[in-house]
């Protein structure tokens, strides 16, 4: 159970009746209308038991830019902190002192850090009420009632897949129960793409985002229920592919916080669907092309360093992060790419800073943000069974050959599991959670290695054992061979949410040749079954499946090669 207490300013504070005389204004630093607000301290308690409980503090500062800081409450009944992470602290009696690591005494004005704990406690755990930065107070909003009971704000869960049905979206349920054999799994949960801001209305009279949320709760009953939303259509979007561009430009940054994210954070602010546990994937695929495609890079594209240079993707993940966490019931996943793009070396610590980065931009703070999703939309295996990344044949490590190319990780699950730990390093709460996609990863039918490879040498061990049969790990676009993968649960494994199908399996990945739209979706050669590939995808075969339409538009032959192909098989 998470609960929580933001500390910020109310401009104006009635404190008397609303009578031409009779109403009383707080006295605000700067005059009405033009309060500087000192700071803002988020407390969380993230998980709480009978006898203790961990929380999260973020501190934003809005004064003067500091090189140290002290960030003090007291707590009004007995807890006690036992041990915390990036911050010293300190208790006596009630009150409580949290300074500043060497590493991150650095506050810059808008500035934020993340800090927590482990306490105990026993009968009440009020939440503090005021917080001091420097000596000034944080200015407390109405905050969240004390007690381990439910928040009357409306607390979100430490893991909102827990105990939930998954919305089923009645759209890709038709068109899967359609096909032959397709009703064996027509009533899995699949992800709602939000990929163009006529979405949001719905598109050739389909359904739009309210449509979706009501018959949710329709599905809802009495148990609880996640829907899956997919936030997708940043300024420049996908720079380094074409066949998923967005119809907004690299500068249009304006149109997508006012004619998208606003309003589909009105609609998932309508008190009608609070009940319901909204799960937002934000921006697939934009956040890592700023550290894999831009610069000196051979994989760099002229659009990456445009986006890097402007700044949009980090403005627009951190306004999405804002304005749709401001609803009690949502719970943002920030799209975290897969091992083949960012588990080398280079692009692993990197990738976790840039997302720090732009989850503290535009007001949003890491308490935005519940957790990251990896493999969405992708083919990456969960589990390579048949070799690890610490095997070595005639002296030679798997990481020295072709397939896994000095990579630290041969698969999603261990990847998801490390990136997780890596994230918390760089910044966000201890609790974050991980999902996986799992709809296209599954890699069965006869081409499914049995056992390892031969050991002749580490490049016929790897290629032999392995499940994930692309021609090389950079393919991305509709892969040939590719199997239904672990259907969707929760709590599958450490530090992982859930197992999801983000991706609805018989969605295209884009055109296999250029075909006009109105989309704004171009034609990528990757998509192209004869290209022979960039220096994204080392130069070889796309991979890809011919006669494919563009991206988001069923693919009949695709669906039904990921039913033939399904590991677990499907009965």
């Amino acid at each position: 159970m998470t609960r929580t207490r933001t500390a910020m300013l109310a401009a104006l504070a009635l404190v008397a009746g609303a009578g031409a005389s009779g109403t009383a204004l707080a006295a605000v630093p700067g005059g009405i209308g033009t309060a500087a607000v000192p700071c803002t301290v988020d407390y969380k308690v993230q998980n709480q038991w009978a006898t203790g409980f961990t929380a999260a503090v973020t501190v934003t500062n809005q004064g003067a830019a500091k090189s140290n800081w002290s960030v003090k409450w007291s707590y009004a009944g007995n807890q006690k902190i036992t041990n915390g992470w990036n911050a010293k602290l300190s208790q006596s009696g009630a009150a409580v002192t949290a300074t500043n690591e060497s590493y991150n005494g650095t506050l810059s004005t808008g500035g934020s850090v993340s800090f927590g704990f482990q306490a105990s406690y026993s009968g009440s755990n009020a939440i503090p009420a005021t917080f001091t930065l420097d000596g000034v107070t944080c200015n407390v909003d109405g905050g969240s009632g004390p007690g381990p009971g439910p928040d009357p704000t409306g607390p979100k869960v430490d893991n909102p897949y827990s105990g939930a049905k998954v919305y089923v979206n009645p759209e890709w349920s038709a068109k899967a129960a359609a096909e032959p054999g397709g009703s064996r799994i027509a009533n899995q949960p699949t992800g709602v793409w939000l990929d163009r801001i006529a979405a949001i209305n719905g598109v050739n009279g389909g359904m739009g985002l309210r449509a979706h949320l009501d018959e949710a709760l329709r599905q809802k009953g009495s148990g609880e229920l996640v829907v899956q939303l997919v936030i997708y259509n940043l300024p420049g979007r996908d720079c380094a592919a074409l066949a998923s561009n967005g119809e907004l430009g690299p500068t249009e940054i304006n149109r997508y916080k006012t004619e998208y994210i606003d309003p589909i954070a009105a609609i998932l602010a309508d008190p009608k669907y609070a009940s319901l546990r909204i799960v937002n994937t934000i921006e697939i695929d934009s956040l890592p092309n700023l550290i894999t495609n831009t610069g000196s890079r051979p994989t760099a594209t002229p659009q990456c360093d445009v986006m890097k240079a402007n700044g949009n993707y980090q403005k627009g993940v951190g306004y999405a992060l804002n304005k749709l966490g401001d609803a009690a019931n949502v719970y943002n996943y920030i799209d975290a790419g897969h091992h083949g793009w960012i588990g080398w070396d280079d692009n692993f610590a990197p990738s976790a800073a840039l997302m720090k980065e732009a989850a503290t931009t535009e007001g949003a703070t890491v308490n935005d943000v519940h957790g990251f999703i990896t493999n969405t939309a992708n083919y990456s295996a969960l589990k390579e069974n048949n070799f690890t990344i610490n095997d070595s044949v005639g002296g030679k490590s798997v990481r020295e050959s072709k397939w896994v190319d000095w990579n630290r990780y041969v698969d999603e699950l261990s990847f998801a599991q490390a990136f997780r730990n890596q994230l918390i390093t760089a910044g966000f709460n201890s609790g974050i959670g991980m999902l996986i996609d799992t709809s296209r990863n599954g890699w069965g039918g006869s081409a499914r290695p049995a056992g390892p490879g031969a050991m002749t040498n580490v490049d016929t061990y790897v290629n032999g054992g392995r499940y994930d049969r692309r021609i090389h790990i950079g393919n991305w676009c509709n892969q040939s061979g590719a199997g239904l993968g672990e259907r969707p649960q929760a709590n599958p494994a450490a530090g992982i949410d859930a197992y999801v199908w983000m991706k609805p399996p018989g969605e295209s990945d884009g055109a296999s040749k250029e075909i006009p739209n109105d989309e704004g979706k171009g034609f990528d050669r990757m998509c192209d079954p004869t290209y022979t590939g960039n220096p994204r995808n080392g130069n070889n075969l796309s991979g890809a499946l011919p006669n494919a339409p563009i991206s988001g538009h069923w693919f009949s032959a695709q669906f039904q090669e990921l039913m033939r192909n399904a590991y677990p098989p499907l009965s």
